[in-house]
């Protein structure tokens, strides 16, 4: 399944500089740029809560989005986002414009499925991810929305590398020289724990009793002797 493309609206900005974007910032706005294609960069601005909806969305930056700015339409990736080191808020983002003979390089999301069909997770296996993503080659209207990993059947010490997933038409992989692994079914860890052992109690001698204590016969003994 391929993505079908974003709607983010935006506003053209028609000045740059830090005192501008500063300006946009205090506002409400996020500053960003449009760039690529051999095309004119263009200067925008768009809505914190309508970026924010999309970027914690799964998959943001493999996903294709239309920016509508001041009536013109403009297919893109997201290329770099900045956050603000205290609030974690975008405070600039750049999108990278593209044609439909572009091959881009981005990350798609592993999902993994059939967990409930796994004898060896059945048995206290542990599912080990390796990689929670893939970097992808293709063209943008072969972006896969997600890759799947089925995980029926599969045992405990058993592993999964990239050769088991079918990828669509037209989508490689970016490292092509060796058949790297997603995940693994790892045994169960098992924890033992050492009880510490319980100090000896002291005994104490009555000095008194001790004095007191009967004498052995053999004692007895070598006294009537003498």
């Amino acid at each position: 399944m391929t993505r079908n493309s974003t709607p983010l609206e935006a506003e053209i900005r028609n000045q740059a500089g830090k005192r501008e974007t500063r300006k946009l910032r205090n506002s409400g706005r996020v500053p960003g740029i449009i760039y690529g294609n051999k095309l004119e960069p263009v200067l925008i601005s768009i809505d914190p809560l309508h970026l924010n909806k999309e970027l914690y969305k799964p998959g943001f930056f493999a996903r294709i989005f239309e920016i509508e700015a001041a009536g013109e339409k403009h297919q893109v990736l997201a290329r770099d986002l900045k956050l603000d080191p205290v609030t974690d808020q975008p405070t600039h983002i750049d999108f990278m414009r593209f044609s439909s003979r572009t091959i881009l390089t981005i990350d798609v999301s592993v999902v993994f499925k059939n967990e409930e069909k796994s004898p060896g997770l059945k048995r206290g296996g542990v599912l080990n991810v390796v990689r929670h993503s893939v970097e992808l080659k293709c063209r943008p209207d072969s972006i896969p929305e997600t890759l799947s990993v089925d995980l029926t059947d599969l045992e405990i010490g058993d592993a999964i590398h990239i050769s088991a997933i079918k990828l669509p038409d037209g989508v490689s992989t970016a490292i092509t020289d060796r058949d790297f692994t997603i995940a693994t079914i790892a045994a169960p860890t098992i924890v033992v724990e050492e009880t510490e052992a319980e100090p000896e109690e002291d005994v104490a001698i009555d000095e008194e009793s001790a004095s007191e204590a009967p004498e052995s016969p053999e004692n007895n003994e070598s006294k009537e002797e003498r």
